[in-house]
């Protein structure tokens, strides 16, 4: 019988790591997303399909599920039914759209929330710790600070520590980093940046995305002609160069 919503968590659920299951196609957004939620020391595991979701959920046992909505022409959304019909597991769901019947449809099936993309780092784990302690009792120790590369960056007070020096970064600046650190080695054109923090349908300037990593490159004092950070790919876009560090708590099961 599934457990009631407002019932205590199974011990078996608070003895173990807690586990996110990831069902994004979109490989830099499911990055992004899987990087900001190792400030939760989660077990994560990364599909890319609705298949694949489907047997991670049968499987797989996980206390959370973020699926991308959108994912196969909106037929994702029935992940949401999938999980329902099994038990206990809390649901965000995540979209592009801005439409109100795409939110009252996810929370009609039980969706427990629902956030837009883009998104700020800080939201989206505050979000999951929120869904996952709702429905599990406790949501796990939360890490503020994670390396990236040479850079501490703490998600908490919204800084980065580079050496000896503080910076202070604005929410677009925080996200902004969290994508490229997220893709490290991977040219991003200015184009899935500008969709990845501004919106496919936001209009505005050509030049903002340069702008914008102008400025964060001055926060970290990165010399674009020798970059420690921020590299500048001609012609394509940007690529993080720093090497961030490789965990052993993801499992990708996409080819």
């Amino acid at each position: 019988m599934p457990q009631a919503r407002g019932a205590a968590p199974a011990a078996r659920d608070l003895d173990r790591t807690i586990r996110v299951l990831l069902a994004i196609s979109d490989r830099a957004l499911a990055n992004t997303i899987d990087l900001t939620l190792r400030h939760g020391n989660y077990l994560r595991r990364v599909t890319g399909t609705i298949s694949e979701a489907e047997a991670a959920i049968a499987e797989w046992a996980a206390h959370l599920l973020m699926v991308d909505i959108d994912l196969e022409r909106g037929r994702a959304i029935m992940l949401i039914d999938e999980v329902r019909a099994r038990g206990p597991m809390g649901v965000i769901a995540l979209t592009r759209r801005s439409d109100l019947r795409g939110k009252l449809d996810a929370f009609n099936r039980g969706a427990d929330d629902y956030i837009g993309i883009p998104f700020v780092p800080d939201d989206l784990i505050a979000r999951a710790r929120a869904v996952i302690r709702r429905v599990h009792g406790s949501a796990g120790e939360l890490i503020p600070r994670l390396r990236v590369g040479e850079l501490e960056v703490d998600l908490l007070n919204r800084k980065v520590l580079a050496g000896e020096h503080e910076l202070h970064l604005t929410s677009l600046e925080q996200a902004l980093l969290y994508l490229l650190a997220a893709n490290a080695g991977t040219v991003l054109t200015r184009e899935s940046i500008l969709d990845a923090l501004w919106g496919t349908d936001f209009v505005i300037e050509s030049n903002v995305v340069d702008r914008h990593v102008r400025g964060l490159r001055a926060k970290l004092q990165d010399d674009w002609h020798k970059p420690r950070y921020i590299e500048t790919v001609q012609g394509e876009g940007y690529r993080f160069v720093a090497e961030v560090p490789a965990e052993e708590t993801t499992e990708r099961t996409r080819a």
